[in-house]
């Protein structure tokens, strides 16, 4: 039996368009950025004596000899040299092409339908609104996440490999809070044009080396991306360590799902919600910003609603819900709907 042209498949994947790298720390002196390599940091480990400050629903006489104790934890931290002021954060970041085909799909109808509206997509708009708020992220450094927060100085540096073209932005100069159109200077339109020939297929892909320099003062805390703990209860008893921080070949990063998240942070089409500020949230099938415990996306704006509503129902989105949607596919994912 045929299958039923409007029929939403129970497999169907995409494979991911933007790609980063895992991020390396290094510590370097400000005035001498341009001709310091870096000193590589370390993950450091210490054993405090801290005081319980958590949440404790308990009697008072069970809560008065709890918090008497003394909180003893193993941590991992990571410093700045006391002869070094600036963190020194790299890259690479590649954005690809192919985002018109799936990587699994098993309904043929669905799956030439779905390429038929990218296309139309990629016509009309050249990815030009992702592009921008892709390279204003990127000249933001939005992807420093606490680095960025108390900084001196902040500059990001862009280089796109095979064609030695550099860029230099403040970082400062760009709010975290909004994608104005006043804020998008030639520079951030630039790369942005550079993005999306990759997204539309004008070329196979974009690959940019990125340095971020936060001067953050001697000796300051830096924040490499923290590995989770399942059981830190367990953990801090049995003399383990209840923070873990992230290190590749022995020197502090950042992971690269964490640069991503940042790169992805665009979606300010979601609607109002009582009680939150309305800021770009990382893109998600359905809003979830885990560290408010919100999905920002109920059903009837979230990716499955709105993809199938595109192209099972052959009901037109506003160009705020498309330009979501289309943002959800360069992210990718498995999105199979499941068999009866």
């Amino acid at each position: 039996m045929a299958k039923n042209t409007s029929s939403y498949p129970t497999l169907l994947s995409f494979d991911r368009r933007i790609s980063p790298s895992d991020g390396i720390f290094y510590g370097c002196t400000w005035s001498k950025r341009e001709e310091e390599v870096g000193a590589p940091l370390s993950i450091r480990e210490k054993t405090v004596r801290s005081t319980f400050s958590n949440y404790l629903d308990l009697n008072a006489k069970d809560m008065a000899e709890k918090v008497a104790r003394p909180n003893l934890q193993r941590i991992d931290f990571c410093l700045l040299p006391n002869d070094k002021d600036t963190l020194k954060l790299f890259f690479t970041l590649k954005f690809l092409s192919g985002v018109n085909k799936s990587t699994s799909c098993n309904v043929s109808s669905f799956d030439t339908k779905y390429t038929t509206y990218v296309n139309d997509y990629i016509q009309r708009t050249h990815f030009k609104e992702l592009s921008l708020r892709y390279a204003k992220n990127i000249a933001s450094g939005r992807f420093l996440w606490r680095n960025r927060i108390g900084a001196q100085d902040l500059e990001i540096i862009v280089r796109v490999q095979g064609s030695g073209e550099t860029f230099v932005f403040d970082g400062f100069d760009y709010s975290l809070d909004n994608f104005d159109d006043v804020e998008y200077d030639e520079k951030v339109q630039t790369l942005a044009e550079l993005i999306s020939m990759a997204l539309t297929g004008e070329k196979p892909y974009l690959l940019l080396e990125i340095t971020a320099y936060s001067r953050l003062g001697y000796g300051q805390e830096v924040f490499p991306s923290q590995e989770m703990v399942i059981d830190k209860d367990s953990s801090s008893r049995n003399g383990k360590k209840s923070r873990i921080l992230y290190s590749t070949f022995h020197q502090a990063g950042m992971h690269s799902q964490k640069i991503g998240n940042a790169i992805r942070t665009i979606d300010d089409w979601y609607p109002v919600k009582a009680g939150f500020d309305h800021v770009p949230i990382a893109v998600e099938c359905y809003g979830s910003v885990t560290n408010r415990s919100t999905a920002f996306r109920s059903s009837k704006v979230d990716f499955y609603t709105l993809f199938k509503k595109a192209l099972v129902e052959d009901r037109p989105l506003t160009p705020e819900e498309e330009n979501y949607v289309m943002a959800v596919l360069v992210r990718g994912g498995v999105f199979g709907g499941g068999s009866k």
